[in-house]
């Protein structure tokens, strides 16, 4: 255990205590929470410059706020740091003196207008100062990164705290870190229309950082977000990492403010699954963003897919998530899901056991596109990968990868695309099981490479269990454990789906007798 892991638990659990013992909820504590986490961090990076510039200034040309601007780094008057508010004088109105501290911040800093958090003075004030308090060291004696690192670990908390609320705003991180793996941003244009706290931008720059490159260099990010309670999130979560964005307020399915077709060379996204009530009538004639015609059910899934892949440019690659059936559904879904197959959109399919998600306990599957596939040896195959018995329990209720995991599962597409397989994570031993050879191979009940032909013969599914089989030999007791982790996974999967499908069954009837 590191010693910033332990920080963030000791940090989250004295906050939860005094949110405990309020009467606000999760949801309630979280804005202000947050952006008390975001005063330190803004304190942190104003002090940690401010020497240097203070002693090339002059008489005749003194520190500005620019000079802090021309750094990436906020400016911050004294009256905004938690170092002067938690030493403000027992009479004082804390509440009020936070919520100046933020419009402070706000008038000289542009790109925060509207963006932070405000309501201190509603807080309890015996909360507010234990608040302050527990936060006010921070700057002294924690480095850049590991605020953005606190503001992602209290952000996943309050995503569980709030359940099914919470997925609306928090991608897992495991979840993200291997779609931007598979996708491999090195450089370019990144697009989130669905982009909540901003977390599929964040594992961005860091891969950049990870791979010697300068994520504010060589990253442009960009987004959409429709919650007005979710927007701040991402506007803060990208100055906390160091990142400049231009992230607007906007229902993706209506608005495309950042004029997207064919504008882009990654696009990542977790969207919400299953929407209905979409007013099509607003999407119809609209075949820039949506080339192969609106689904007829109502449901969103296949028009989020389309978002995705008209937000390519001609060598772009997405990444995102979709719930299991999109890639078995029939009809007028299904024959948009044919035309992405028969233009060679869709690379690679990754199937996602339960539980990773605070949204819901289904199963996923990860879709992968690649305009650029066309004139390679992948032209006329899909990667399918079968990642369902491939993860770390960490309770009951929720699951997630290990990095070796994530690195094994981006290996193969890097195997499969022929590129040289990175280690650095350590899953060599994993991949030495699977791949003997160094080089890739069907493995079966974990990954296959199929045709187009063998695509159409399925009914155009692009479901990875019709395609990767099961585990040939005789299993080893890791084996055993692993596939019946599996099948258990999948009877819950079904006994879940059951569920659904018998509350739907017993409305259409209750709604049949009504009439």
């Amino acid at each position: 255990m590191t010693d910033l892991t332990e920080l963030e638990r000791r940090l989250w659990a004295a906050a939860d205590e005094l949110r405990a013992n309020s009467s606000l909820t999760p949801a309630q504590y979280r804005d202000p929470l947050l952006g008390l986490i975001f005063l330190a961090f803004a304190e942190h990076r104003f002090e940690e410059v401010r020497p240097d510039l203070e002693a090339k200034a002059s008489e005749r040309r003194p520190v500005t706020a620019d000079d802090f601007r021309a750094l990436g780094v906020l400016f911050v008057p004294d009256i905004a740091k938690l170092s002067y508010l938690v030493d403000l004088p027992e009479g004082e109105d804390l509440g009020a003196n936070v919520d100046l501290a933020m419009d402070a911040i706000e008038s000289i800093n542009a790109g925060l207008t509207g963006v932070l958090p405000r309501g201190y003075h509603r807080l309890d004030k015996s909360t507010l100062v234990e608040l302050v308090r527990l936060f006010a060291p921070l700057p002294r004696t924690l480095s850049g990164d590991a605020f953005g690192l606190i503001y992602e670990y209290f952000l996943s908390n309050f995503a569980a705290s709030e359940g099914r609320l919470g997925g609306e705003f928090f991608t897992p991180q495991s979840i993200v870190r291997l779609i931007v793996e598979v996708i491999e941003p090195f450089h370019g244009k990144v697009y989130d229309p669905a982009c909540g706290s901003g977390g599929m931008f964040v594992q961005c720059a860091r891969f950049v950082a990870g791979h010697q490159g300068s994520p504010t260099r060589d990253l442009s990010v960009y987004g959409q977000e429709q919650k007005d309670a979710t927007f701040p999130l991402g506007r803060m979560n990208l100055a906390l990492h160091g990142l400049s964005g231009d992230i607007r307020l906007a229902n993706s399915y209506y608005d495309d403010l950042h004029d997207s077709v064919g504008k882009f060379d990654f696009v990542m996204a977790n969207p919400p699954f299953n929407v209905n009530g979409i007013d099509k009538t607003k999407l119809e004639g609209d075949t820039r963003r949506f080339p192969f015609g609106l689904p007829r059910p109502d449901n969103g899934n296949y028009i989020w897919i389309q978002l995705f892949r008209s937000a390519l440019n001609d060598t772009g690659r997405a990444g995102f998530v979709m719930a299991n059936s999109t890639s078995d559904a029939r009809s007028s879904e299904a024959a948009i899901r044919r035309q992405l197959i028969e233009e060679r959109s869709v690379d690679v399919m990754i199937a996602i056991g339960p539980n990773f998600f605070y949204t819901v306990t289904l199963p996923v599957t990860l879709w992968f596109l690649d305009r650029s596939k066309r004139g390679t040896p992948r032209e006329n195959t899909v990667l399918f990968l079968d990642a369902r018995s491939t993860f770390r329990q960490i309770d009951r209720a929720h699951r997630d990868f290990l990095p070796e995991q994530i690195e094994l599962l981006a290996n193969v597409v890097r195997l499969y695309r022929g590129e040289e397989p990175e280690t650095s994570a350590g899953s060599a031993e994993l991949m030495a099981m699977r791949f003997p050879g160094g080089g890739y191979v069907d493995v079966p009940g974990f990954c296959r490479v199929a045709t187009i032909a063998e695509i159409e013969a399925q009914g155009w599914s692009l479901n990875p269990g019709r395609y990767v089989g099961t585990e040939s030999g005789e299993e080893d007791d890791g084996l055993f454990a692993e596939r019946l982790g599996r099948l258990h996974a999948e009877f819950m999967t079904l006994s879940d789906e059951a569920e659904v499908l018998r509350h739907k069954v017993d409305a259409a009837v209750r709604g049949i007798l009504a009439t």
